[in-house]
């Protein structure tokens, strides 16, 4: 088990969206070049000043790599420091080589499982704690002091582990929900295409029996058409069971529509006052855009009788366009530490994508939440919306 954890930690890649630069790197920069011109200025009782100076302008710019070349910074800021420390060992200053503003290699500690490897973070490790080993060595300091020391320097890299965990769990969390809503629309499919193809398979069996005393050639192109439709079916249902994780065939059952949201508000357990507007032509919407509308309005009303704090109502409007349907879902409550859209809704962003359209889900502009999306009547040529906002 043990073995298979440190083979699980040493292939670990990188996790995905490390960003280049962002404002935070040279407003860190800034202030540690403007405290490094301060404490070598004002301090008096700094030893070696030049070193020391050109050492800590050295730890504040490696920074600026730290989540694209974590392991390279780390070794390049501890190996200074050990050279440091073993220069010092020869010369034997009277006091300590460096500045206070060195402790900026600490954001080196937090990058390295924050944004490392698997091989990154076991070698960047190594040199970290081969550095302070060395430095233990140099200093004569007491145990208990090594001790402190040792925690205080792990502490960044304990804190960006935890960091890295939340997102990558959270990632999953948000993949599974994407790859649960590709299931349910590809399932929507099937059902709805089965239904046809059903259909065809049977008027072709009756063609063929019709056709039989009119033309040889009538006769082939009926069974033609109906071994592909047997087909189609066929490998249709194959590859919806391939997409679910049990396996196995689901009952075909109606889908979900545009039809059903006055029986879904009118359920009798929710706390809310829900007021539905249907305006325009909802009419012989393709199946897949019906049910994604439903879907869409049954998560909202979901969220907000879950999340919506002090809210009184729900107010829904479905709109029916002359080539688009769009979805509007407020509610006016407050949303108390909610910072983002549930999983649920980031399937429901999937799904709409999918279909060629576009979902949002935010605060509203005084209060509340708001979920407003838009979807096109047919199948979009060119993939997302032009107005696809992700």
């Amino acid at each position: 088990m043990l073995r298979d954890d440190l083979q699980a930690l040493w292939t670990e890649p990188r996790p995905p969206g490390a960003p280049d630069r962002v404002w935070r790197d040279w407003v860190l920069l800034a202030v540690g070049l403007g405290s490094v011109v301060l404490e070598g200025t004002l301090r008096e009782d700094v030893v070696w000043r030049p070193v020391a100076v050109v050492f800590t302008v050295w730890l504040c710019v490696l920074p600026m790599w730290r989540r694209t070349r974590p392991l390279a910074v780390v070794a390049l800021g501890f190996g200074a420091m050990m050279a440091l420390q073993l220069a010092s060992l020869v010369a034997a200053p009277p006091e300590p080589v460096g500045l206070y503003t060195g402790a900026v290699v600490l954001v080196l500690v937090y990058a390295l499982p924050r944004w490392g490897s698997g091989q990154e973070v076991v070698l960047g490790g190594t040199v970290i704690l081969t550095a302070f080993a060395t430095s233990a060595l140099t200093d004569h300091t007491p145990a208990v002091d090594q001790v402190v020391g040792l925690a205080f320097l792990l502490l960044p890299a304990l804190i960006g582990a935890s960091v890295r965990f939340r997102v990558t769990a959270r990632e999953r969390r948000l993949d599974r929900s994407r790859s649960l809503e590709r299931e349910r629309l590809a399932r929507e499919l099937h059902d709805t295409v089965a239904h046809h193809v059903s259909a065809l398979v049977i008027r072709a069996q009756a063609g063929r029996v019709l056709a039989a005393t009119d033309s040889g050639a009538a006769v082939e192109a009926l069974v033609g058409v109906e071994e592909e439709g047997a087909r189609t079916l066929e490998e249709m249902r194959a590859m919806v069971a391939a997409l679910r994780d049990g396996g196995g065939g689901a009952e075909l059952a109606p889908l979900a529509g545009v039809a059903d949201l006055e029986r879904l508000v009118d359920s009798p357990n929710g706390r809310l006052r829900v007021d539905l507007e249907l305006g325009g032509d909802l009419d012989m919407l393709p199946p897949a855009v019906d049910a994604a509308v439903y879907r869409i309005v049954q998560e909202s009303v979901t969220n907000a009788m879950r999340h919506a704090l002090d809210a009184t109502a729900i107010v829904i409007r479905v709109a029916g366009e002359p080539h688009t349907i769009r979805v509007t879902v407020r509610d006016d409550g407050a949303r108390s530490g909610r910072g983002h859209d549930g999983y649920g809704l980031a399937g429901l962003r999937e799904r709409a994508a999918l279909l060629g359209g576009w979902l949002q889900a935010g605060p509203g502009a005084d209060r509340g939440w708001s979920v407003e999306a838009e979807l096109p009547r047919g199948r979009a040529d060119s993939g997302a919306h032009p107005g696809s906002r992700r």
